[in-house]
């Protein structure tokens, strides 16, 4: 009996080879500072591409979710590590708790803002409001020495609303406020701004109380809709 995580990947490879452009992937592969080589695909073209591969196939279990997942990781060209998020956000109320694992395996793996922000909005983000015993993971996460697992964490609860943990949130732009990297300000900033869309005045309080502690990006970013609310 056929894998299926094989068979989806295998339909996968042979709907993606039918529409790569050659062309496009240069230009692809160029916008992501040639991190990663592209077949060319456009993300509506992926898409549809995605849906013929899926076509007739049952719905996975968690096994197959982290065979796909793994499987599309180890292929070269960027659209299989996109395919992969797509799918798990998907199926996000198949796997259980302990599939953070493997979400933390693909942020460190391969690792560009495409992959871990998708990962940490629809994956990460799901998983944990599925399953609150793991935020403690977020707590790890936003300490850990790999930046990816700090931006995840920082940028977990993008699409909570109302149901955003201020504590953690803040708190954790506050142990990171000083960090070197782009990323990591960049995840502050942006993290900060989706939430001015619930609590404006919290956002203002937290940047006045943090000071220059908070780098001029994270600022920046952070108060770009303030002036609205």
């Amino acid at each position: 009996m056929s894998d299926p995580a094989v068979v989806l990947v295998d339909r996968l490879a042979a709907a993606f080879d039918e529409a790569r452009d050659p062309v496009r992937a240069v230009g692809a592969a160029a916008y992501m500072r040639d991190q990663f080589p592209f077949l060319g695909l456009t993300s509506p073209v992926r898409r549809a591409r995605a849906r013929v591969a899926l076509a007739g196939l049952p719905p996975p279990a968690e096994a197959e979710l982290r065979d796909v997942a793994l499987a599309c990781w180890s292929r070269d060209e960027r659209e299989f590590q996109q395919f992969a998020c797509d799918y798990l956000a998907k199926h996000i109320k198949v796997p259980g708790p302990a599939f953070l694992g493997t979400v933390a395996e693909l942020i460190v793996t391969k690792s560009w803002w495409d992959t871990v922000d998708a990962l940490a909005a629809h994956v990460v983000g799901g998983l944990v409001r599925r399953h609150p015993e793991t935020v403690t993971r977020m707590d790890e996460w936003s300490r850990a020495e790999d930046m990816w697992l700090v931006r995840a964490a920082i940028l977990h609860q993008l699409t909570y609303g109302p149901a955003t943990d201020t504590d953690r949130l803040f708190g954790y732009c506050a142990a990171q406020a000083g960090h070197r990297d782009f990323f990591i300000r960049k995840a502050i900033g942006w993290a900060l701004r989706q939430h001015t869309r619930t609590d404006p005045e919290a956002v203002r309080a937290f940047l006045s109380a943090q000071g220059d502690r908070l780098s001029p990006l994270s600022r920046r970013e952070a108060a770009k809709h303030l002036a609205d609310r």
